[in-house]
């Protein structure tokens, strides 16, 4: 599904943020990328989302090169591909519900479609009872299943989750990362970047490890090893 061939990028004073990456992703899969600050991780995302592009080496993602496509494209493109940040970036003035919804009228959905779906993410993320708060009206914890939702609505082939329990308390932690697991077995790829050694832990899943630039272990069923 997502190939990262022989991908590196060197800034223009000579840096290096990735340095021949190769590595293959799997519809389906559960991949968590680790490594300290600066190792690449989040670099090697926006590769995959097509904001910045490589030195040398090619992204694929179902056979069609990411960085070989024309601009008009692109927002179709990045519409395969739900993202989750470690802030949330909830919309304040929206409640739970219209946030998730806002997603879906921006997709060009009918309203019929979003009357249908939105509660049933919003069941899916356990914040039924939360439909009409506002994002200052709920927990971190809360705020991050609504951003998941969000994420989600438009079933995506892939969702990005870029430190997605960086903010969050261990219970909280718990929470999202169970929602993860239950969209990837819907049959959802989720790829994560975290340092959160306890999520990594208990996954069991495949692990990327990361230190400067580079893929220093591809382990199918791994732990947080640095």
């Amino acid at each position: 599904m997502i190939t990262f061939d022989g991908v590196s990028k060197i800034y223009r004073d000579g840096t290096p943020a990735l340095e021949d990456i190769t590595a293959t992703i799997q519809p389906k899969e559960f991949v968590s990328i680790v490594g300290h600050s600066g190792a690449g991780k989040t670099t090697l995302l926006k590769m995959l989302l097509a904001q910045e592009k490589p030195t040398s080496g090619t992204v694929m993602f179902q056979d069609v090169d990411v960085h070989a496509l024309p601009n008009s494209a692109l927002h179709h493109y990045r519409r395969k591909i739900g993202m989750v940040f470690q802030d949330f970036r909830l919309i304040p003035n929206k409640t739970a519900y219209e946030n998730i919804a806002f997603a879906m009228e921006a997709a060009g959905r009918h309203d019929d479609e979003i009357a249908s779906d939105v509660p049933y993410i919003l069941n899916l993320v356990d914040l039924s009872t939360k439909a009409n708060h506002f994002p200052n009206q709920l927990s971190g914890g809360e705020q991050q299943r609504v951003a998941i939702g969000r994420a989600i609505i438009n079933q995506p082939d892939v969702i990005i989750a870029d430190e997605p329990t960086g903010n969050l308390d261990p219970i909280n932690t718990y929470e999202v990362v169970e929602i993860l697991k239950k969209v990837n077995e819907l049959g959802t790829t989720v790829i994560i970047t975290t340092h959160n050694k306890g999520v990594v832990d208990a996954m069991g899943k495949r692990v990327i490890t990361m230190d400067r630039g580079r893929i220093v272990r591809d382990d199918p069923q791994g732990q947080y090893i640095l």
